[in-house]
Order: structure tokens, then C-alpha cells, then sequence
């Protein structure tokens, strides 16, 4: 077992043949540190050279699969490891912490996310053998076990890059078949609760989505359960139990994040920021923006302008 409490690595894989060929494709693709667009709207490539520290990020839902390097991400103090032989799946969009352990320049951190479709994983399931649920839905946050016939897709996926004029055609119907490979997986039940209707999961990533979509308006408790067709305390308790915090905490994690979008990707100042996301105190804006990120509005944005990238979300 190594400082990072893994018995095992990708040299020690029967068969690592599949991360090689991933991590050189993603590294002939993204020259630099960051997050880089590709022609397929989904997927999205990440390189970084050297560590990065723990940072408050927004997750969206998504499957993040590592090639090289190792990334750990954190929910409620629980740690959930990813890298080349275990990906990282996010049911639904939750304010956590990310950080990436293992990078240097000779072989930095190379991992791909792609964006999930949840109207498409519906349908999916519909087609697909149940799996069993050897445990309690509870976290939207959760690693796996990267197995041969997903990692396959997956490189299918990144050599049809190579193939532009395929991508249109193809692209969704490898997409299709590595959701397929996410929901017969071991953790697939996790999948398959959040997109059944009247499921606990379920009502709780309708009310995330309520929130996502109306983040900057005040916040009812009681209007949220009503529309849930659930009690108010049963609304805490399952709320937390997924998202670890309150629905009140967690808008409040909604609005500071889309402030710092604003002043990072258009340029706004703190205070026509603060008051775009709801905000109406400048200076409790501050304090809360100082408390999760751990510096001011303008001093943290200074500081992002001044690293190779700034959103380490995947």
C-alpha cells in the first residue's frame, strides 16, 4: 500500500495497455494546463502539471475517468479516491472540495470527464437488467472500479476525435454504451435510483435542480416540500443525507460559485456580482465568499487569473 492508500497501480494491472493509450491520447490533445472543450459537446480533457491544493469546486453530474495521476475529492469529511483504476461518478451537481495528489511535468495529472444526459440515462434504463442495491442510496458523490469493457468505450470515444466526421453519427452511441457500462457496474443502482421517478434520490436531485434553476430567488422550505409531495423535516433529512448540507447552505454554495463565475469569466466586480446571484449585502457576501474560498472576492480572483486554469472540476 502506498502514502496514498492504494495496494495496487496501473503497472500493476494485467493488462494497462487501455490507460497508456488513454493518457497519450489526452496528452496529444491537451498541450496545456486546464480544462479543454473538445468536438464532441460532452467531454472534456484535463492536463495539470504539479499538485493542485484543496479547493471548494462545483461538481456537475458526470463521469470522470483518470488516465494518469490521482485526484481525491471530499463530501462531508468522506474522501473518495479516483485515478487510473477507479473513476469518479457525481449524480447530480453538488458543492464539494477537489484536489489533485499526484502530478509532475514528466507525467502530469491527464484525466477526461464527460457530461451526463439524464433524459438519455432514462431511457437507458429502461433496457437494462436491474441491478442489485447492496446498500442505502444516500451521497450524489461516489467512486468505482474502472472495468475493461467501460474503458473501452471510453477510448473509443477519445479515437473518435481523430475521425470529425464520424463524430455526429458515432459520438452518441458510444456515450449510450458507457452509460450502459455505469449502470451495470457495481455501483450502478446509484444511477438507476436518482433517475426513478418517486425515488428518495430522485425528489432529491428534482429539489437540487429547483435550487440550480432558482438559485438567485429567496429560498422556501415549504413551497420546495409541498412541490416534493414530502414533509419539511423529511426534506432536511434526505436533502443533507445526499448533498451534505441544508438546502439553504447549499443555495447559499450556489451563489457564491456562480458569483465567482461572473467575476472570473466576465470580468464583473464583487458587488454587481454579489447582487446578479441575490445577494443583498455586500459585505455579508464578502465574509461568506472569504469563508469558502478562502480569500476576498477580489484577491481570490486575482490569484485564479494568475494559474494556468482555473476550474479544477473534474
Amino acid at each position: 500500500m502506498n502514502a496514498n492508500g492504494f495496494t495496487d497501480s496501473v503497472a500493476h494491472l494485467p493488462n494497462h495497455a487501455p490507460q497508456a493509450e488513454l493518457a497519450d491520447r489526452i496528452a496529444r490533445l491537451a498541450t496545456d494546463d486546464g480544462v479543454h472543450a473538445t468536438a464532441i459537446p460532452s467531454l472534456f480533457l484535463m492536463r495539470f502539471s504539479e499538485p493542485r491544493p484543496c479547493a471548494a469546486v462545483l461538481y456537475e453530474p458526470r463521469l470522470c475517468i483518470v488516465a494518469q495521476g490521482r485526484k481525491i475529492a471530499i463530501l462531508a469529511g468522506e474522501t473518495y479516491h479516483y485515478d487510473p483504476l477507479h473513476y469518479l461518478v457525481v449524480s447530480m451537481t453538488l458543492p464539494a472540495l477537489g484536489q489533485i495528489i499526484e502530478a509532475t511535468p514528466e507525467h502530469p495529472y491527464l484525466s477526461l470527464r464527460l457530461d451526463i444526459d439524464m433524459e438519455q440515462l432514462g431511457d437507458l434504463m429502461l433496457e437494462t437488467p436491474a441491478s442489485r442495491s447492496p446498500e442505502p442510496v444516500d451521497r450524489g458523490l461516489y467512486s468505482a472500479r474502472a472495468s475493461g469493457a467501460l474503458l473501452d468505450a471510453v477510448l473509443r470515444l477519445m479515437r473518435l476525435l481523430e475521425e470529425p466526421e464520424d463524430v455526429d453519427a458515432l459520438a452518441p452511441l458510444i456515450q449510450r454504451e458507457i452509460y450502459y457500462r455505469a449502470l451495470t457496474g457495481d455501483l450502478g443502482h446509484r444511477l438507476r435510483e436518482l433517475v426513478t421517478a418517486g425515488s428518495r434520490s430522485h425528489r432529491i436531485a428534482r429539489a437540487v435542480q429547483a435550487l440550480r434553476d432558482r438559485f438567485h430567488e429567496p429560498l422556501s422550505i415549504d413551497a420546495m416540500a409541498e412541490s416534493l409531495h414530502m414533509s419539511v423535516s423529511s426534506l432536511h433529512h434526505q436533502f443533507k443525507a445526499a448533498t451534505s448540507m441544508s438546502p439553504l447552505q447549499f443555495q447559499k454554495h450556489l451563489r457564491l460559485h456562480e458569483a465567482r463565475r461572473l467575476m472570473l469569466g466576465e470580468g464583473l466586480e464583487a458587488n454587481a456580482a454579489a447582487r446578479r446571484v441575490g445577494y443583498e449585502s455586500a459585505s455579508q457576501f464578502s465574509r461568506e465568499y472569504k469563508r469558502l474560498f478562502g480569500a476576498p472576492p477580489r484577491s481570490e480572483i486575482v490569484q485564479l487569473r494568475a494559474q494556468p486554469a482555473a476550474q479544477q472540476d473534474a
